[in-house]
């Protein structure tokens, strides 16, 4: 019953200001995720940009098209250095996601560190090969989104 991690690191060619403005806004979200995954919000989503304590919920198609609930929970902020949301209700046992940004060579390193485990203890984690790939490929993916935003 492990917890696992995946870290990614990426460099963005914008300001601190800048590079806050577009991840610290929730609805963000949906444009750095792949189509396929069909993630739509659920609730309203208020304010500009997030706060400790915002719950925001939607739904995904991460398997075989069938639709999943997710809610997280904005645990910690602060501004322009970091972010966490949690998994409230979801298809993890723990899922834990820091969002870092530091001003680096004229512009900025953003660093996500994702903390998950898998639910249905020794069975989960014969499904884990399964869901760090996908993980990675979801991560890939945002990479990729990210750069052809914002550039190299």
């Amino acid at each position: 019953m492990s917890v696992h991690v995946l870290k990614q690191v990426q460099q963005l060619p914008l300001s601190l200001e800048e590079a806050w403005a577009f991840f610290s806004h929730p609805k963000n979200l949906a444009v750095i995720t792949p189509e396929h995954l069909n993630l739509k919000f659920t609730n309203e989503l208020h304010g500009e940009e997030i706060y400790p304590g915002q719950i925001i919920t939607y739904k995904v198609k991460p398997l075989l098209g069938i639709p999943m609930f997710w809610m997280t929970e904005i645990t910690h902020v602060e501004r322009l250095r970091f972010f966490v949301d949690e998994q409230r209700q979801g298809p993890y046992s723990i899922w834990h996601h820091e969002h870092h940004f530091v001003e680096q060579n004229g512009g900025v390193e953003m660093t996500d560190i994702i903390h998950y485990k898998l639910p249905f203890g020794p069975l989960g984690n014969i499904g884990h090969g399964f869901v760090k790939k996908e993980l990675r490929n979801l991560f890939a993916y945002r990479r990729k989104k990210i750069t052809e935003l914002f550039g190299a």
